[in-house]
């Protein structure tokens, strides 16, 4: 038994070594490498590669060692990377319509893979069914686009790849309760700070910002004046910060330990940042994902929670109309209630009617790098035919095909499948196994709107049911 233990001992502290040994090196041979690069590039490109590596190596440190705060550090470059580089466009006076610093939470995220790489031998089976069958369809996907979309399927492909590998980063990597109710707090504290940012933006319109408007020609997030702006806070547009904001409402909501440092004032401070984004379908999200964590929560649970959510709207209630610039606001929610009467309702039809004949007569498929962000590598900079794509199940058996749509919506089935089994086991766990089946449900639920798995999206998507997935497993393996 002693020589075990000295044998376990010695494998540990080979195992120290070795990763202090390959940070030793990279930290030597890493400033070789970027002043060489740096001096092929002009001098805007190395300014930009210079602020992605400061965003990026911290992230690579927290892989390394294997530490929690990973996540949390790459949603923080999630929800800044488009406010910098927007401040890096507006002191050097140029807009520039395709960044390195777009690429700069991916590469943090990417950094993910080093613990998952580690510890992937330590995933249960159904892990590896799952993975089957999104690994089928972005194959395929990615097959298809290659050959009619160039480049534009290696961006699409990262925006898919790297958000799903939370999953396995969960299924590898211990994390006790504790550690789980950080995660969500901090989650929560960005999304407030993101929140006071947004609402300063509505208010004052900083400089950056309006530059940014000026220059990227989108005519859906209004004027760059005071209370005439739909505000995207440090995102880079309205929908992505309604999406990121209603992913950290609802556990703010639902859960006292999970609702931030400043409590229902945070809360209260998110939902009017929310407001002034006018993305109606956010609201749907936050909907959907609070009837699933109620719907599934205990008797007791419901009525208190109910409860509390109608003080709160009797609050918003009051609060909103006296706010600055409330008759934008209520009139973008009074549609809600005529929704036959709203043009971007009526566009959302239109889109349904003229695209579907497209995927009927193409169910092969136009492969990843056709819908979204992607289009602009092969695009002068600017967004394709498809770049803009307002509901999710178009954009998703336009990406992948009807047989790639399958095997996509077949990982998604076993995902609630697994997620349900946990809901109904009915332990302690069980608020983090309802915490990801309502993220599943309301990611689901706005593919009426927008494809919400790639991306920064998918990001927060995937981390939420990662929790859910393999909270319960990996606090076993960790006893």
């Amino acid at each position: 038994m002693r020589n075990d233990g000295r044998l376990q001992h010695l494998v540990m502290w080979n195992r120290r070594s070795l990763s202090l040994l390959v940070m030793g090196a990279a930290a030597c041979i890493l400033p070789l490498i970027i002043g060489f690069i740096s001096a092929k590039m002009s001098p805007t490109m190395s300014q930009q590669g210079a602020i992605v590596l400061a965003l990026v190596f911290p992230a690579f440190i927290f892989a390394v060692i294997q530490s929690k705060a990973l996540i949390p550090y790459t949603l923080v470059v999630w929800a800044i990377g488009p406010e910098i580089r927007r401040i890096s466009d507006w002191m050097e006076g140029t807009y520039q319509s395709v960044s390195l610093l777009s690429i700069a939470p991916l590469l943090a995220s990417t950094m993910i893979l080093i613990p998952v790489l580690r510890g992937i031998h330590q995933a249960e089976q159904p892990l590896a069914r799952i993975a089957l069958y999104f690994a089928v369809a972005l194959g395929y996907g990615s097959l298809i686009g290659v050959a009619k979309n160039g480049m534009g399927f290696a961006y699409d492909l990262a925006n898919y790849i790297i958000p799903l590998m939370i999953l396995p980063y969960f299924a590898v990597r211990p994390f006790d309760v504790r550690d789980i109710d950080r995660l969500l707090t901090t989650y929560a504290n960005i999304a407030v700070a993101v929140s006071l940012y947004g609402i300063i933006q509505y208010l004052t319109v900083p400089p950056w910002d309006a530059f940014w408007m000026n220059h990227v020609e989108m005519n859906s997030i209004g004027l760059p004046y005071p209370l005439e702006i739909r505000v995207f806070s440090t995102l880079n547009s309205p929908g992505p910060c309604a999406f990121f904001l209603a992913g950290a409402l609802m556990p703010m909501l639902m859960e006292k330990r999970w609702r931030g440092s400043l409590g229902w004032f945070g809360v209260l401070l998110t939902l009017v940042c929310l407001m002034t984004t006018l993305v109606r379908s956010a609201w749907l999200l936050v909907f959907v994902m609070l009837l699933a964590y109620i719907l599934t929560s205990s008797s007791k649970g419901k009525w208190k929670t109910i409860l509390q959510l109608v003080i709160l709207g009797a609050l918003l209630v009051y609060i909103v109309p006296k706010l600055p610039g409330a008759e934008g606001l209520v009139a973008r929610m009074e549609t809600l209630t005529s929704i036959e009467e709203d043009r971007s309702y009526n566009d959302r039809l239109d889109l349904l009617n003229t695209m579907l004949p497209t995927v009927i007569g193409n169910p092969v498929g136009q492969g990843l790098g056709s819908v979204g962000t992607g289009t602009k590598l092969d695009n002068g900079g600017d967004l394709g035919e498809m770049g803009i794509m307002d509901n999710g199940f178009i954009a998703v058996f336009l990406t992948f095909g009807v047989p790639g749509a399958i095997f996509f919506f077949a990982g998604l089935f076993l995902l609630a499948k697994k997620l349900i089994s946990r809901i109904t086991a009915r332990n302690s766990f069980q608020p983090y196994a309802r915490l990801g089946f309502a993220a599943w449900m309301g990611a689901c639920a706005n593919l009426i709107s927008d494809n919400g798995f790639p991306g920064l999206r998918g990001y927060v998507v995937w981390t939420l049911i990662g929790i859910g997935l393999w909270a319960k497993d990996a606090m076993a393996e960790r006893r």
